[in-house]
């Protein structure tokens, strides 16, 4: 898997309540809807900040601590972010992330600024950052994760295949 995209910057220890605040976890269930506050609490211009297809969270350590609701990485894949890069990530939260199939990639995001763009080569564990021209690793993707990823996720994987083969 590889593709494109184009940095927005976060810093350490983002929780589940910043990503999406908890006010919002009974009131409105739509994802759609719920994406429009992905990160309202830090970033009121979060949302106007993503490229559908194309933007890709970078942040520094313990992504996504908190709660264990699953609200937080759906909103995320709903608002079009492809992917979150990060130095380490909250344990439920890349179970969560992988379940649904969006890609939680360890990395030194240290040299990674806002717009940055970046190449993501998960198949070579290469990370490009071409508006600085560096290259780093990443922490490379058993096959069977990214078959996982390449369909969805776990839950549907498991949905068009009636259970596990990989």
């Amino acid at each position: 898997m590889k593709f494109n995209a184009e940095a927005i910057k976060l810093g350490d220890n983002i929780n589940t309540d910043f990503i999406i605040s908890g006010r919002y976890k009974f009131a409105i269930t739509d994802m759609k809807e719920l994406a429009k506050h992905i990160m309202e609490d830090i970033d009121p211009a979060f949302p106007s900040k993503i490229k559908p297809g194309v933007s890709v969270i970078v942040a520094g350590s313990n992504f996504g601590m908190g709660s264990s609701r699953e609200q937080a990485p759906l909103v995320i894949r709903e608002s079009g972010i492809v992917a979150v890069l990060a130095k380490s990530f909250a344990r439920i939260f890349y179970r969560n992330g992988f379940n649904i199939g969006l890609p939680l990639i360890e990395a030194d995001t240290s040299g990674i600024d806002e717009k940055d763009s970046l190449s993501i080569d998960l198949d070579a564990g290469i990370l490009r950052n071409l508006t600085k021209n560096s290259e780093s690793g990443i922490k490379p993707f058993p096959a069977f994760m990214q078959t996982l990823l390449g369909e969805g996720g776990l839950v549907n994987y498991y949905k068009r295949h009636g259970g596990f083969r990989v």
